[in-house]
C-alpha cells in the first residue's frame, strides 16, 4: 500500500503520447479502479480562472489567448514542444498544482484502488508515490499514425511531439508492468485483467473496490441496473440495434472498441435488456451521449434509475458536474422524467464553468439536446 496515501492500492500509469494510456486507465475503471487523468487536471488548471492561469498568461503573454480569453492550448504546444527551456518553464507552474489536486482526490475517494495516468508521471515525481508502475507501449510508428489521424497534426508535428519527450525506453526500464497497446482492444482488455490479477490479489483488496451497489427500481416495474463489460459487448450491439429500428447497426468489435473510450449501464426488465447508457468521465465531468430505451418501453420508470446508477458511478470518480445528451425530439419527454433526477434543459454556453462548456461542446452529438446536473457544489481547482 501507498506510504503517502494509506489504505490506498496506487497504480502510477505512464507512457509516452499516443501509445494509449487513457484506454488503459478506462479498463481499470472497469475492474474498479479511481482513475484520475493528471494531464485532464493540467488543462483546468490553465483554463480561464484557474490556479495556473496568471502564471501561464505572464509567462508566455496574453497573445496566447483566445477571443474569450482562454489560453489557446494549440498555440501553447507548438511553442512548448519546439523549445525544451518553455516546457520546463510550463512544468514548473503546473506540477505543484496538478501534484495537489491529485493528492486531494486520492485522499476523497472511497476506493482502496487508485489510477494516476500522467504522460510526465516519472518527471513530476509522482512516480515516487505509487505502489505499481504501470507503462504502455506501441511503436514509435504507431505513434506517429495516431498523432496524425486523430490529432490532425501533420507529419513533421508529430515527429516533434513524440521526440520531445523523454525515450519511452526509460519509462520501459522503471515499469512494473508493462501493458503491449498495439494489438487489438481485447488483447490489452486481457493484459490488463491479468495484471490487475497478478498485482492487486496479493494485496488482499477487496474485489471490485471502489464500486457501490446500484440502484434498482421500486416503481411498479422492477427494473435491474447493472454496469457492462466487454463481454456484454454482443447483447449491447444487438440490443442498440432493436431500439433505434436498424438506424444504427453496430458489430461486437465496435462496442468493444467503445469500451476503450467509455462504460455502459444495463437496465434489464424480467431479465431482457430494456435500456442502455453509454458514458464516460473526463476531466471530473460525467456525459452521457448514448441513451438507448427500447420502443415501448415506459421511458419515465427506465431512465431515472439507469442515470440514478451513472451519477452514483461518476459520484464514486468524483465527478462535479453530469452532461446527459438526448435526441432532440425526446427532449422535453425526457427533461420531464428527469426532473425527479435534478436534471435541467440547458445549453452549452450556459454552464457556469470553462471546463463543463468544453464538455458539453466536445461530446454533445449533432440533433440532440444537453440535460445538465451539478453533482459538487465545491471544486477541486476553483477558480481564484
Amino acid at each position: 500500500m501507498s506510504s503517502r496515501w494509506p489504505g490506498k492500492y496506487v497504480i502510477g500509469l505512464t507512457g509516452n503520447i499516443a501509445t494509449g494510456k487513457s484506454v488503459v486507465r478506462k479498463m481499470l475503471e472497469h475492474l474498479g479502479a479511481f482513475g484520475l487523468d493528471a494531464d485532464a487536471l493540467a488543462h483546468q488548471a490553465i483554463a480561464k480562472g484557474g490556479p495556473a492561469y496568471a502564471g501561464v498568461t505572464k509567462l508566455f503573454g496574453e497573445w496566447l489567448l483566445t477571443a474569450d480569453g482562454e489560453v489557446n492550448r494549440a498555440r501553447l504546444g507548438r511553442i512548448v514542444f519546439n523549445d525544451p527551456e518553455a516546457l520546463l518553464q510550463l512544468e514548473a507552474l503546473i506540477h505543484p498544482v496538478v501534484g495537489q489536486a491529485v493528492d486531494f482526490l486520492v485522499k476523497r475517494t472511497r476506493s482502496s484502488v487508485v489510477v494516476i495516468e500522467a504522460i510526465k508521471l516519472i518527471e513530476a515525481g509522482l512516480a515516487r508515490d505509487c505502489d505499481a508502475l504501470w507503462v504502455v507501449h506501441v511503436p514509435e510508428a504507431m505513434q506517429e499514425a495516431r498523432l496524425i489521424a486523430k490529432r490532425k497534426l501533420s507529419p513533421a508535428e508529430a515527429r516533434t511531439r513524440i521526440t520531445a519527450q523523454g525515450p519511452q525506453k526509460d519509462k520501459l526500464n522503471a515499469a512494473h508492468v508493462v501493458i503491449d497497446n498495439n494489438g487489438s482492444f481485447e488483447d490489452t482488455w486481457t493484459q490488463v485483467q491479468t495484471a490487475f490479477n497478478k498485482i492487486l490479489r496479493p494485496a488482499r483488496l477487496p474485489s471490485g473496490a471502489g464500486t457501490t451497489p446500484l440502484p434498482s427500481s421500486t416503481g411498479p416495474l422492477a427494473v435491474r441496473i447493472r454496469r457492462g463489460l466487454p463481454s456484454d459487448a454482443t447483447a449491447i450491439a444487438a440490443f442498440i440495434k432493436k431500439a433505434t429500428r436498424g438506424r444504427v447497426s453496430l458489430a461486437r468489435a465496435d462496442v468493444i472498441a467503445a469500451f476503450g473510450d467509455k462504460a455502459y449501464m444495463l437496465a434489464e426488465l424480467s431479465g431482457h435488456l430494456a435500456a442502455v447508457a453509454g458514458w464516460k468521465v473526463e476531466n471530473l465531468v460525467a456525459r452521457v451521449d448514448e441513451l438507448y430505451v427500447l420502443p415501448g418501453a415506459p421511458l419515465d420508470q427506465l431512465t431515472p434509475p439507469i442515470l440514478e446508477a451513472v451519477e452514483t458511478a461518476s459520484r464514486e470518480l468524483q465527478s462535479e458536474a453530469a452532461l446527459v445528451f438526448v435526441p432532440t425530439a425526446l427532449a422535453q419527454a425526457a427533461a420531464s422524467a428527469l426532473a425527479v433526477r435534478g436534471f435541467t434543459l440547458s445549453a452549452p454556453e450556459k454552464l457556469s464553468v470553462a471546463a463543463w462548456v468544453e464538455a458539453a461542446r466536445e461530446s454533445m452529438p449533432a440533433g440532440s439536446a444537453l440535460l445538465f446536473k451539478r453533482l459538487r457544489e465545491d471544486r477541486v481547482l476553483r477558480p481564484i
